[in-house]
């Protein structure tokens, strides 16, 4: 919950940095009937409408399980963070594609004072987007403090869609500002429209790119992506150090929320078990396992005899864990 509460006030800040900004990008916009400063106040407005999506994720992934929802409704983060990709790519770059289009078909001339109003709108919102991106980067910096790995591979591999979602958000939102600035610049020292069009058509494959790539990361968890290498890793060795476990025939597990994680064990148990035993195994293992991995919250194992193609394919689990977490550390240290 701390972590939420914090990620909670990032979004607080995006949404009241883009607000201000919107209204500010639009009013400018429609005083200089700038391309790129009408694409970017699409973007802000966007992002504006994203961020309350953003904080109705943080309320709703934390609702408890219930019986049409057993394992909770801790995907709704990712849920939420799709429609906001979405947002960005129809609302920002949709519109700033056609503002882009749009401009090489206009001549309007424009006075130096529209120039200073765009230029001076722009020089805002690059200070008050910054501000809002750097909030967003001490966040993913402690994140990466807490689980002792780079800045990098924190901002490659956090596990918050939401906080993900505004990193894209603002850096986004940081070079539209930029690309815009150096198409109404260029367009004021050249007298040239089309430079302002180039800007427009460059933030829409902007927006566009980023939009593909966080609706990416939630498909990929939606559709039921497996738990990070490293802690597939260290579960199936756990599993294998239990002295009633013989052989861990299969290692299923599947993201159920920020910090929730289901894990499905196929084992084969050492001979001469009782089931009154293999009972008190279980819960045992189970219990290990918890207090080992917190977000480990969904456990279960399927006790069964392995046949010679099992432990094959037992052996094959292993060096598969082994090459995909020690990818994933080597990874890290770049």
């Amino acid at each position: 919950m701390g972590k939420d509460k914090q990620t909670r006030g990032t979004v607080f800040v995006a949404l009241a940095a883009n607000l201000v900004i919107a209204v500010a990008k639009a009013v400018g916009g429609l005083l200089t009937t700038s391309p790129a400063l009408l694409s970017e106040a699409a973007h802000s407005v966007a992002d504006t409408l994203n961020e309350v999506f953003l904080l109705a994720a943080l309320r709703r992934s934390r609702r408890r399980p219930d019986a049409r929802h057993p394992f909770g409704y801790g995907k709704e983060r990712w849920f939420w963070s799709l429609l906001a990709a979405v947002g960005i790519f129809v609302m920002g770059g949709c519109f700033s594609f056609y503002q882009g289009v749009s401009a090489f078909h206009e001549s309007e001339p424009h006075t130096t004072r529209a120039f200073l109003i765009a230029a001076a709108v722009l020089v805002i919102s690059l200070l008050a987007e910054g501000t809002s991106l750097v909030k967003a980067l001490l966040q993913v910096r402690g994140g990466a403090r807490e689980h002792g790995r780079p800045f990098r591979t924190e901002l490659r591999e956090g596990d918050d869609p939401t906080l993900r979602t505004v990193l894209g958000e603002d850096s986004a939102a940081v070079f539209g500002v930029l690309l815009a600035l150096a198409g109404v610049v260029l367009h004021w020292t050249t007298g040239d429209r089309t430079w302002e069009a180039y800007a427009s058509l460059a933030i829409a494959v902007l927006l566009m790119y980023v939009a593909y790539r966080l609706g990416k990361d939630c498909r990929d968890t939606l559709i039921g992506e497996a738990a990070d290498p490293r802690l597939r890793q260290r579960a199936h060795e756990l599993l294998t150090r239990q002295p009633e476990i013989d052989t861990v025939t299969a290692l299923l597990t599947m993201r159920l929320g920020v910090d929730s994680v289901l894990l499905a064990a196929r084992v084969d148990l050492t001979e001469g078990i009782d089931s009154e035993t293999v009972e008190e195994a279980a819960v045992r293992i189970k219990g290990t396992l918890a207090g080992e991995f917190p977000e480990l919250d969904q456990i279960f194992l399927d006790v069964t005899d392995a046949s010679e193609e099992d432990r094959r394919a037992a052996h094959r689990l292993r060096r598969a864990l082994r090459a995909e977490a020690g990818k994933g550390e080597g990874g890290s240290g770049g």
